[in-house]
């Protein structure tokens, strides 16, 4: 599929978006939100990072799904200062920009070239042809300016005005209206190519350390705290879901590592949280009742686990899609319902065992687990322990391990899983449970 030509040139394909692509290039420091006055047209910096900000809405424009892809849809999210959700504005000359994601390192680009409105905005390589080059317009108002596509003058805009989390974004006349209008709102100092860190504006606090795990900017840096939420029991999360618009919960345990701790979240089956921040004294993290996502979760120290898929469903699935977790003496993720485990998209510093399925749980199922894009920094003992005499499945892509220069981490180990006693490793490596290759692993330094 091409873009038509105008002006006697081809217009190539738009760009996909994504998660965080120039977001943190090996960080050794913390990297704040610098809060600024809104950029105006004559003033947008292309030293600086901007979150995107509808007047319409209050909501910012992402990349939707963490998409790195060509092709990747764009859409309004809740802010949260996530790479995904950071644009700069390169001159091309004329007044014009070509506008790229951090998270994905591609442009916005008006699909296909077409010209009618509600045309949708995607992601794609840049090639700085008239649909990926935009003018910005002030709107009269002080604060908001709109963004021009040259190959037909039409406006960014929010789909049908809508307020609500992941609307569209497509092109329509230029009519000044709310939600053709824009916020430029800066979240890095000129020259800085560090990370972003999610809820920053009025923080009280966080952990910021240890950013050198960023490969190649493709993760998120840490965020810091909005705020700071002392939890004393379970807090049960309905398929409503629950958004934490990044405040810490801590404090539920000791935070030791010791066995049967509380959880601090508990998903009912089809339930969401996404945007927290786990603190210290997790207990035993987040606790999935069936089918289950996890976004955006941030795990500061884990306590017992990470998170554990309980459910008792077939055709279950969890997925954990961005975010972290650091210090698991053991295990991250634990399987020991039925189902499959998605983990992709994730950054893991210092951990036992990324994921295991249970090995002796007292029912026992064939599990699989589908690992895609993460990043693990030693110390931490293996990626992936299944049961292979129980049917358990695992697929590995994409992977980083930072800092195992002699290789000791394991990437996929097989265990007899029983019902009593304690599970035998049978085998490490690739297989036909174990399904991958060394091209799917990245060592780095």
């Amino acid at each position: 599929m091409t873009h038509q030509a105008q002006g006697g040139r081809r217009f190539a394909r738009t760009l996909k978006a994504a998660w965080s692509a120039a977001l943190a290039v090996a960080l050794t420091g913390a990297v704040g939100l610098a809060v600024a006055t809104p950029a105006q047209a004559a003033s947008v910096d292309t030293n600086k990072w901007y979150v995107l900000e509808n007047h319409q809405s209050g909501k910012a424009l992402e990349v939707a799904n963490f998409s790195t892809a060509a092709g990747g849809e764009l859409q309004q999210y809740t802010r949260n200062d996530g790479a995904w959700q950071q644009w700069r504005f390169i001159s091309v000359g004329s007044g014009y920009y070509v506008i790229e994601n951090r998270h994905s390192g591609k442009v916005i680009d008006l699909w296909e070239n077409k010209t009618a409105d509600g045309t949708p905005f995607k992601q794609w390589d840049r090639n700085d042809r008239y649909n990926q080059q935009f003018k910005l317009v002030d709107s009269n108002n002080g604060e908001h300016v709109r963004l021009i596509n040259r190959a037909n003058n039409g406006a960014v805009t929010v789909t049908d005005r809508s307020k609500a989390d992941f609307a569209s974004i497509t092109v329509l006349s230029n009519k000044n209206q709310y939600n053709q209008q824009w916020k430029l709102i800066p979240v890095s100092t000129s020259g800085n190519t560090g990370g972003s860190n999610s809820g920053d504006t009025g923080n009280t606090g966080g952990n910021n350390s240890g950013d050198t795990g960023k490969a190649d900017g493709q993760f998120a840096a840490w965020p810091k705290a909005a705020s700071s939420k002392k939890v004393s029991s379970t807090i049960k999360v309905p398929k409503s879901g629950l958004d934490g618009k990044m405040v810490r919960y801590y404090g539920i345990s000791d935070g030791s590592q010791d066995e049967s701790q509380p959880a601090m979240f508990e998903l009912e089956d089809g339930a969401t949280i996404k945007n927290v921040i786990i603190g210290e004294g997790a207990g035993d993290g987040i606790h999935c009742k069936g089918t289950c996502t996890i976004e955006n979760v941030w795990w500061e120290n884990v306590g017992e686990d990470a998170a554990t898929q309980k459910g008792k469903i077939s055709g279950q699935v969890m997925t954990i899609n961005g975010g972290g977790a650091r210090s698991a003496d053991d295990k991250v993720f634990q399987h020991n319902g039925p189902g499959k485990m998605v983990i992709k998209n994730v950054q893991i510093e210092d951990f036992g065992k990324v994921f295991r399925s249970c090995g002796n749980c007292s029912t026992q199922y064939a599990r699989s687990v589908e690992i895609d894009n993460i990043m693990v920094t030693a110390p931490g003992k293996s990626l992936v322990g299944i049961n292979s005499n129980l049917g358990d499945k695992a697929t590995i892509r994409n992977v980083t391990i930072v800092g195992d220069s002699k290789r000791k981490i394991a990437i996929c180990e097989e265990y007899k899983g029983v019902t009593k006693g304690e599970p035998k490793k049978v085998a490490s490596g690739p297989s036909s449970a174990c399904n991958y290759s060394d091209k799917d692993i990245t060592y780095r330094d």
